[in-house]
């Protein structure tokens, strides 16, 4: 095992062959990679107190950070971070104990917090802020700090968010020839 692939307690990281994992990220604990993810350099993938699942496709961009919350007597299953797929995780985003469906964008700089649930066909802008427990509904653009809410998404823009995910999988190719 690669030093940036790590163990965390009895949890081995899960990360399908097709995967790039830059040697400068890191990847921790029960965390599971589908198919043709990428995760570039200083990225870190921390499933340590509670699992991280991220569905085929979807990249987590430089300097991303990917954590949750443990489980406890208030909240026995904690808070995961369930990730869908063709998601795009832009640099510097940080995303803790959500969830995030199918056909997302998340802008530059971006913070998500603990049991927000983001819908598929979403686009979130850079340097917003979606605080604990918001529901970012399907086919819209959300900004701001806190987000809101701004209009839903043209159809360019919904074509455009697999195409970014997949533009991800051919660079990422790249890197594994």
């Amino acid at each position: 095992m690669k030093k940036n692939i790590r163990p965390y307690l009895d949890h081995h990281p899960k990360i399908d062959a097709t995967c790039y994992i830059d040697d400068l990220s890191v990847v921790i604990g029960e965390v599971s990679l589908a198919e043709n993810i990428s995760v570039w350099p200083f990225a870190v993938i921390r499933g340590d107190v509670n699992y991280i699942k991220i569905g085929k496709n979807s990249n987590v961009q430089d300097h991303a950070m990917l954590h949750v919350s443990h489980k406890n007597t208030a909240k026995p299953n904690g808070s995961p971070l369930i990730i869908g797929e063709d998601v795009t995780i832009g640099h510097h985003v940080t995303l803790h104990g959500c969830t995030v469906g199918n056909r997302v964008l998340i802008g530059i700089n971006t913070i998500v917090l603990d049991d927000v649930i983001i819908e598929d066909d979403v686009m979130i802008g850079a340097g917003s802020l979606v605080p604990p427990r918001k529901v970012l509904k399907s086919g819209y653009l959300y900004v701001g700090s806190p987000v809101q809410q701004v209009r839903p998404l043209t159809e360019k823009e919904l074509e455009f968010l697999p195409y970014s995910a997949h533009n991800y999988v051919k660079v990422a190719g790249n890197y594994l020839e």
